[in-house]
């Protein structure tokens, strides 16, 4: 490969690296804020359902995980 070939590669792979760690701390820092009460009610429900479709199919919720 050309050196200029090199060093675009090399410079998108540091643009990519740092794109990714900024994601990874915009989602840290998503996680660690408290939920909201609409959030926690919608999880929660979320969870309910999925344990209503796992017993509809014959399967225990725990043993859906294991799939």
């Amino acid at each position: 490969m050309v050196d200029s070939q090199k060093d675009e590669q090399n410079d998108l792979q540091k643009y990519l690296e740092e794109k990714a760690k900024q994601a990874q701390e915009q989602q840290k820092e998503k996680e660690s804020q408290p939920l909201s009460a609409y959030d926690a009610c919608v999880l929660k429900e979320s969870a309910k359902i999925h344990e209503l479709m796992a017993q509809a199919q014959g399967e225990t919720p725990d043993s859906s995980i294991d799939k």
